[in-house]
């Protein structure tokens, strides 16, 4: 049970460190994946 606590906070610690990085590729998949339903819909009305 130790050890899955302790890799959890290294875990958490990771997320924590690098959240700005996380949210910005997050927010270019989801433009990527608006710009191709937008580009499909426009396409093939």
């Amino acid at each position: 049970m130790q050890l899955v606590m302790d890799g959890y906070r290294g875990l958490s610690l990771l997320v924590r460190l690098n959240w700005d990085t996380l949210f910005t590729v997050g927010t270019v998949i989801v433009g990527l994946l608006a710009g191709a339903f937008l580009g499909s819909a426009i396409v093939h009305p």
